[in-house]
């Protein structure tokens, strides 16, 4: 029924939104539907439910930007709120449209050694529990409490913790990639899973297109799994940076997580979840560095500040750095450097913290914009710079900028590349096939930091950016160096 309501009202409905557009601006979901990043975003998030019995007729996977729009500006009014929409999936049965709500597996109901982390074991327990920073033997995870919370708050003393975290990260991933082949119980039909796929494909494509063209040299089931753990932590990044960022809730990052326990537990919740789900049985990828980057996400709930380039490091890992683990145990390693199999992972956390790294350094104004400030407010002091410049801006009316930004951002670019340079030696151990595409995130990262310095270091009114063609001509360079014998580590 929705479907053919779509199909005749559409053009009304365009036509109208197209006329009161500039009206309706303050309006942030409308507003947002017009942005080409919402439009990415529906791409994205649009899946159909999975669950066997239900009685609902699923939505097609191929239905257009346009009407999957369309639905999903149905869900939000069925919703009522943004929050309930984001988390919501629109059906059809052959009486109603209805919004089905996350039922995932429990989560874990017994205490483990790996590192505290907030999510809905911990936000259950009080309000301002604090972590003392310590080993990670004396961290444990509370699952003792109900599952019914109401008023969910995060508490900032949950974290400090990072290199402990992502140590014990790292020892599940490669524990996890080395032993015994996953099994799930994923009745999910092989067209289903191969539609799935190719839309991962198309979403990593629109998103990341010289990296995807990288992943072409890849085994057809090495870049669909690749695609798919792409796409996950698209959907998981677009929860607090997306364009309804400012409404998500804690409640929607727990209903996050019940859904990324679910899809690991073999009951994936639409056909995106179902590709990881397979993914993850195939390559037997362990779910930690998952958890962590749902708690960076959390981190972005909490915390506007950075005092440390410690506490900025954990920042880094949980949202970027978790992304070289998820994808190590996909590409895989050459085997004749199995016994580096710690270095390369370390490698792969290097990548992820110099490509965050610049990140923050590319957008400081734009954060600045939105009240944050990511750069170590210790550096700042260090160059005498204080954080009402930073959200000022130290560029005057001509544009020119202060000498002392200059030389913070100096800095700040040596130690990226820093980490560039570790993370290099670490490319060239995986699988031959899977190399290119990460050699080709690794060049087109490093050259923002030298658009950043082509701009004079002016990141409040220029956005250092690599132009296409630049990015194109990455693709042989970096298939060169993918073709290189390893390096020694």
């Amino acid at each position: 029924l929705i479907l053919d309501i779509a199909g005749s009202t559409y053009h009304h409905l365009h036509q109208l939104r197209t006329s009161r557009r500039l009206q309706s601006k303050a309006h942030t979901f409308e507003s947002a539907l017009e942005t080409r990043a919402y439009n990415n975003s529906a791409l994205v998030d649009t899946g159909y439910p999975l669950w066997p019995n239900s009685g609902v007729k699923a939505l097609p996977l191929h239905l257009s930007i346009q009407q999957s729009r369309f639905v999903q500006t149905v869900a939000m009014f069925a919703a009522r709120n943004i929050t309930d929409a984001r988390s919501a999936v629109c059906t059809t049965s052959s009486q109603d449209m209805r919004k089905v709500r996350i039922e995932a597996a429990p989560l874990r109901n017994s205490k483990s050694s790996a590192p505290m982390r907030l999510s809905t074991h911990s936000a259950r327990k009080v309000k301002a529990m604090r972590v003392k920073r310590t080993t990670v033997a004396s961290l444990q995870t509370d699952v003792s409490n109900t599952n019914t919370t109401t008023n969910l708050e995060i508490s900032q003393d949950l974290f400090g913790n990072g290199k402990e975290v992502e140590k014990w990260a790292m020892k599940k991933s490669i524990e996890t990639a080395g032993g015994p082949k996953r099994v799930l119980d994923l009745t999910v039909e092989d067209h289903v899973l191969s539609e799935a796929y190719e839309r991962c494909g198309k979403v990593t494509g629109e998103y990341a297109k010289t990296f995807y063209l990288g992943t072409k040299l890849m085994t057809p089931d090495k870049q669909a799994a690749i695609w798919a753990v792409y796409v996950w932590c698209r959907r998981t990044d677009e929860l607090v940076d997306g364009p309804n960022a400012s409404r998500i809730t804690p409640e929607a990052l727990r209903r996050w997580d019940e859904r990324l326990e679910a899809l690991f537990a073999g009951k994936p919740y639409d056909v995106l979840d179902a590709a990881l789900s397979d993914s993850i049985a195939k390559f037997s990828l362990d779910i930690q560095p998952f958890r962590d980057m749902v708690d960076g996400m959390r981190m972005d709930l909490v915390k506007s500040r950075y005092e440390t380039f410690d506490e900025l490091y954990e920042y880094c890992y949980r949202v970027a750095g978790t992304v070289g683990l998820m994808s190590v145990p996909v590409m895989g390693i050459d085997p004749a450097n199995k016994m580096n199999e710690e270095k390369i992972y370390g490698a792969a956390l290097a990548l992820g913290l110099a490509n965050q790294l610049t990140n923050i350094l590319r957008d400081v104004g734009e954060d600045a914009g939105r009240g944050r400030i990511y750069v170590p407010t210790e550096d700042l002091e260090r160059f005498n710079i204080t954080e009402a410049e930073v959200m000022k801006g130290l560029v005057d009316e001509d544009g020119n900028v202060d000498p002392r930004w200059k030389e913070f951002m100096k800095f700040q670019i040596e130690r990226a590349r820093f980490y560039f340079a570790e993370a290099e030696a670490g490319v060239t151990q995986l699988d031959k096939d899977a190399r290119w595409p990460v050699w080709s995130a690794l060049i087109l990262y490093r050259q923002i930091l030298d658009a950043i310095e082509a701009n004079g270091y002016n990141n409040f009114t220029q956005r250092a950016f690599v132009p296409k063609w630049k990015k194109f001509l990455t693709l042989p360079v970096a298939y060169a160096n993918a073709m290189r014998p390893p390096a020694q580590m």
